[in-house]
């Protein structure tokens, strides 16, 4: 069969596009979240719900995770083909791994990092140092706790002289407990999930005071999309469409914050539409806001900032290496600059 110049280069530009018309079948990617189905991650849902996942040839499941760190390494021992979670958690574990062996980091939402310790705003705790000689309570896994150690090191905190208590309830209970009774000082989470947690409980946020990881530490990022190794070695054109897919849906969340939370609802139906709206505002005008954002975009990282996270993370938890940029971020999933979301970074 005889095919022109013109035909075999439309052939082929069909075949390859990222949102090309000949494709092969739809592949499955199972992706664990970082949280449940809410506000921080309707993003995903409206790419779901607008078709843009299946226009890039996915079949995306999306399941519900118990926190940014602790999703980490549950991906390749449950099966997951991909995670969102916090981007120290993902360095140190690959850390403790083999070189060029766990999962990459390919597309960074979360510029800067949403880690905080919310004190009472009536209290006498205005600096981390403060924490000397006093009390945090927060749920065993949670980021801010299991990242307190790099705070610590960044601002002199002497952690022999902090204890900190693991807590089961609720993080609303533990801000309502620390409020009311005083017997604890702090209480770690992300800003706007406290926020949300202690509304319904008729506590106003004015009365809480946060201790924020992002004025410290300025070179944590916090979450990412990573893929597992396997699927970064096999199936990269998938990679590079669902990053695509995914950027689409965060530009339009950005543009009509609300038009997320209807996929939202339409997903999970008994989801709390007002209480995940704010939360998803929250996340866009703070968690999405750096001014990197201006300059890079959404979705990548400055080598720089990364390299000394990097540095920070291994040397503060004393891990066995020290990986490469490369092992820890790729860009190459990335979407045209001019196609990246900076309209969120405050100048």
């Amino acid at each position: 069969m005889f095919f022109s110049r013109r035909a075999a280069l439309a052939w082929l530009a069909g075949v390859t596009a990222p949102f090309g018309p000949a494709r092969a079948q739809t592949e499955r990617l199972r992706l664990l979240l970082n949280t449940s189905y809410s506000g921080p991650v309707a993003f995903f849902l409206l790419a779901q719900d607008r078709g843009y996942l299946k226009d890039a040839g996915i079949d995306l499941a999306p399941s519900q995770g118990g926190g940014a760190s602790v999703v980490v390494p549950q991906v390749v021992p449950g099966g997951f083909d991909a995670g969102y979670g916090d981007m120290c958690s993902l360095i140190e574990l690959i850390a403790r791994g083999k070189p060029d062996d766990g999962p990459v980091a390919v597309y960074t939402t979360f510029n800067a990092t949403p880690l905080t310790i919310a004190v009472d705003a009536a209290g006498p705790i205005r600096h981390p140092k403060d924490f000397e000689g006093r009390t945090i309570t927060g749920h065993a896994q949670d980021s801010a706790l299991l990242m307190f150690d790099l705070l610590a090191a960044a601002t002199g905190i002497d952690t022999k002289k902090v204890r900190v208590e693991p807590s089961h309830a609720g993080m609303g209970s533990q801000v309502g407990d620390m409020l009311a009774k005083g017997q604890v000082h702090g209480v770690f989470g992300f800003v706007n999930t406290i926020i949300a947690s202690i509304t319904p409980l008729g506590i106003d946020s004015a009365r809480v005071r946060f201790i924020e990881y992002a004025d410290y530490v300025p070179e944590m990022y916090g979450n990412t999309l990573f893929i597992t190794r396997d699927v970064y070695r096999d199936r990269r054109l998938l990679v590079e469409r669902l990053v695509r897919a995914l950027n689409r849906g965060l530009a339009e969340t950005a543009a009509a914050p609300s038009a997320a939370i209807d996929a939202l609802v339409k997903f999970s139906p008994g989801a709390n539409r007002d209480i995940n709206l704010t939360r998803l505002v929250g996340t866009l005008k703070a968690e999405m806001a750096h001014p990197e954002g201006a300059r890079i975009g959404i979705g990548d990282m400055d080598d720089q900032r990364l390299a000394q996270l990097i540095e920070q993370v291994v040397a503060v938890k004393k891990l066995p290496r020290k990986p490469r940029l490369d092992e820890v971020f790729d860009r190459s999933f990335l979407p045209p600059d001019a196609e990246r979301i900076r309209s969120l970074a405050t100048r």
